[in-house]
């Protein structure tokens, strides 16, 4: 396996900007996960990576080797796309084999590196089959078990889970991360999914306009997000935002006043301040008297079984709470809300940046 760098990226199509200087290193035997919106980039980074976009600029290292000028097929990399990329007229043996046969390894030697890849997925009874009578979790394995018997130096993965219903999606997230622990190989993946991102990524990449916003590890990134669009991409439901101004040392707007953290009340910012809230920071009742607290209007009542999700109003604000489910609630009503300002988020109304 290898270690991937990618320095001061950058890429145009035509007159278009679409990657500012990306820079990130993923290190040998990682899994790192870019994640955002689509149109972010994420994409095109994995493509540019794998041989099949040129960078405008900056340079691509893979091991100690830069590859800007190596072609795709000599790099190295296994690639996993959302389209599974099945050849139909083929047994799963044959799928799993022909890319082995195109580099004129010995029949010994694929028969050997298919079993192995088979028994590692658990498709080895599947061998005989052609695509058209496996589901699509069994697709999305042979996929993975092509790139597999590769032995590539590290793989990437495009939105590989995105065509699965969501309960075959959740096992085969887990089956990912079971197969990195075994093989201990660098891995980069690709999605628009923040579920996805906190559950499989060592660190994640997070990326809005073709410029990285954070790179940290997913509990990081959620409870230090470094501007208010990591804040409100990752974590779900997303946090909620309320507008307001410092007077002196407390915060006041949407409808609320309380007293800010004392390196905030200090802080030198003078202009609106941002405050961020994550639904399970939101408790229903008069918690204790050092906390803030507010009534909102539910419109919305939302039972998960385990748990509710709240939707209400703060004046024209809309909220969303996380509750246990034993509580009593319904449409209409208004329930008072208390939190704690010393553990919430803050940040600039300019620039998005988080106040610590």
């Amino acid at each position: 396996m290898a270690a991937i760098r990618l320095e001061n990226i950058s890429k145009n199509f035509g007159a278009t900007p679409v990657l500012h200087n990306i820079s990130f290193e993923v290190n040998d035997g990682e899994f790192v996960v870019l994640v955002g919106p689509s149109g972010c980039g994420k994409s095109t980074i994995l493509r540019t990576i794998a041989g099949l976009e040129e960078p405008t600029s900056g340079t691509i290292r893979i091991g100690e080797r830069v590859v800007n000028d190596v072609a795709a097929r000599d790099r190295d990399i296994a690639m996993v796309f959302q389209s599974y990329a099945l050849y139909p007229h083929m047994t799963v043996f044959e799928n799993l084999a022909f890319g082995l046969k195109m580099r004129k390894v010995n029949a010994t030697e694929i028969e050997r590196r298919v079993k192995e890849a088979a028994d590692l997925l658990g498709i080895s009874e599947l061998l005989k089959r052609k695509p058209k009578a496996l589901s699509g979790g069994q697709r999305q394995r042979v996929a993975l078990g092509r790139a597999l018997v590769r032995h590539p130096q590290a793989f990437l993965f495009d939105e590989p889970l995105s065509n699965l219903d969501a309960k075959l999606r959740t096992h085969t997230r887990t089956e990912l991360a079971r197969l990195h622990k075994q093989l201990g190989a660098t891995m980069v993946y690709v999605t628009h999914d923040q579920v996805e991102a906190m559950t499989l990524g060592q660190r994640i990449v997070v990326l809005k306009d073709g410029v990285i916003q954070q790179i940290d590890t997913p509990l990081n990134c959620y409870r230090y997000p470094s501007n208010r669009f990591v804040a409100g991409f990752i974590g779900s439901p997303a946090m909620n935002f309320l507008k307001g101004k410092r007077e002196q040392s407390d915060f006041v707007g949407s409808g609320l006043r309380f007293a800010l953290p004392e390196k905030i009340a200090k802080s030198t910012i003078s202009h609106d301040i941002i405050l961020g809230l994550r639904p399970e920071q939101l408790l229903t009742g008069n918690g204790s008297p050092s906390q803030a607290q507010f009534k909102v209007v539910l419109d919305v009542v939302e039972p998960l079984g385990n748990e509710m999700l709240l939707y209400g109003r703060l004046g024209e604000e809309r909220l969303v709470i996380r509750s246990d489910s034993g509580a009593a609630v319904k449409p209409d009503d208004i329930l008072t809300i208390s939190f704690d300002a010393q553990t919430a988020h803050y940040f600039d109304g300019v620039t998005d940046a988080a106040l610590r």
